[in-house]
């Protein structure tokens, strides 16, 4: 899923440098963002088929674990720069806790659903459903934000999740016998993330994009942490961290390639090209997964897949557009 990024200064140069430095920053950036679902289907796979090196809980918990610290780095070093320059944040630990809540909203709950989700179902349909989150987003802020919903989502509505039903019914991508189950827990975690969304609107720009990420991070990672400690307790032992190596390098490169970089490469371009170059460039995404496990992880690809996934491209493109229009 995609994480959101955290602001950096524009270096000096040139427009047209700066242009085509942000189109380059965003196109990899999402292409990094992408990955995450084919480096956890490898870590997933790490022994053989049915070795079931590790399970979700774990391996979201050690992404947590490599990415906390530098996240809590820079929002010690932003709240610092926010002091010195004179611009204090809300009093009191309600704003906190609630964005710490929303955090858990986003990056706890969603992730560990789409990360059980993987267990399920292939790279390229668990990216295909959870791409479809803006459009959680447009109902959801209809009925309770103040949003509305217009007959060009409605029509780009349809033709996204007209592929997502062509791909379950007929498409190589969707096979296994608990397709239904993991395609389920996608859509409650595009749900849950569409929620996040919502609701960090109004903290972002109340405390900006900075110190928000690294406080929702860190709420998500109490979450996680919380969950994993249970499960450790219920087992009796540290059985859980006893995995091969090779996961913990994974779950250092599902950290650091899926979380840290791209986040910041994707903030850096939203300040060069703006949001709508930014979305659009991200709509490379799921071909850039299809790509992917299709070399890396040997999962089908055939022309059913194909025209499902257009379908899905087509509807996402025209909300997107359309809505950063707006």
């Amino acid at each position: 899923m995609a994480d959101r990024p955290v602001t950096l200064p524009s270096p000096p140069g040139s427009d047209t440098e700066q242009i085509i430095l942000g189109y380059i920053l965003a196109g990899f950036g999402a292409v990094l963002f992408s990955a995450k679902a084919i480096i956890v289907k490898l870590a997933y796979g790490v022994g053989g088929p049915g070795a079931a090196s590790v399970d979700a809980i774990t391996m979201l918990s050690l992404r947590m674990a490599y990415a906390l610290p530098i996240y809590v780095g820079i929002g010690v070093w932003s709240w610092r720069q926010r002091a010195r320059a004179g611009r204090p944040l809300p009093k009191g630990t309600r704003a906190f806790i609630l964005i710490g809540l929303n955090g858990m909203l986003g990056y706890y709950i969603a992730s560990f659903l789409d990360f059980w989700a993987l267990t399920y179902i292939t790279a390229q349909f668990e990216r295909l459903i959870l791409f479809t989150y803006p459009f959680f987003v447009m109902v959801l802020g209809a009925l309770f934000f103040g949003g509305q919903i217009t007959r060009r989502g409605v029509t780009a509505l349809c033709l996204a999740y007209a592929g997502i039903i062509f791909i379950y019914f007929k498409g190589e991508i969707a096979s296994g016998p608990n397709i239904a189950f993991g395609a389920m827990l996608v859509a409650i975690a595009a749900f849950s993330f569409s929620l996040y969304q919502l609701f960090a609107k109004g903290w972002l720009n109340q405390i900006g994009s900075r110190i928000f990420t690294c406080l929702a991070m860190s709420g998500a990672a109490v979450g996680v942490l919380v969950h994993f400690a249970i499960r450790i307790l219920h087992d009796g032992s540290f059985a859980a961290l006893h995995v091969p190596h090779e996961v913990f390098w994974l779950a250092g490169a599902l950290a650091l390639f899926s979380t840290i970089l791209p986040s910041f490469m994707l903030n850096a371009a939203l300040e060069r090209v703006g949001p709508q170059a930014v979305s659009m460039i991200g709509t490379i995404s799921p071909i850039s997964t299809v790509a992917m496990a299709i070399v890396l992880l040997g999962e089908p690809f055939g022309f059913t897949d194909a025209i499902g996934t257009a379908l899905v491209l087509l509807g996402v493109g025209i909300f997107t557009v359309r809505r950063s229009r707006r």
